[in-house]
């Protein structure tokens, strides 16, 4: 699966962004595929995911703000940000499972296909 990420930009704090991933290779729609991100001086973390059957997880810190969703006809992938905040800047990342058929994990070793990252940018 090559995966690409796009959508990313700068906003003012409240702002919106919708991050896309787009996939190709593989049957897409049969796995797994989260958003993570990397802020500066942090380690990489979990922000979202998504079944293949359309189940979705977010971490705490982006639940009722964050929504992510599949278009699997368009082998794509979204994540709707709302009410960003400073604290949201970083670079997003999307993954898929190493495996098909699994749920969105928040173990980062478990996605084995990597789309190159998009700046996302909050100011105060």
């Amino acid at each position: 699966v090559q995966l690409q990420a796009s959508g990313g930009g700068s906003v003012q704090a409240g702002g919106s962004l919708r991050l896309s991933c787009a996939a190709s290779g593989r049957t897409f729609s049969n796995y797994a595929v989260g958003w993570l991100r990397q802020a500066p001086g942090k380690e990489r973390e979990f922000v979202a995911g998504i079944s293949w059957s359309g189940g979705s997880t977010y971490a705490d810190s982006v639940k009722g703000r964050f929504t992510i969703s599949r278009d699997n006809a368009k082998n794509t992938v979204y994540l709707q940000m709302n009410s960003l905040k400073p604290e949201d800047t970083a670079v997003y990342y999307c993954a898929a499972d190493r495996s098909a058929g699994r749920d969105p994990s928040t173990v980062l070793l478990k996605y084995g296909y990597w789309g190159q990252g998009t700046q996302v940018t909050v100011s105060s």
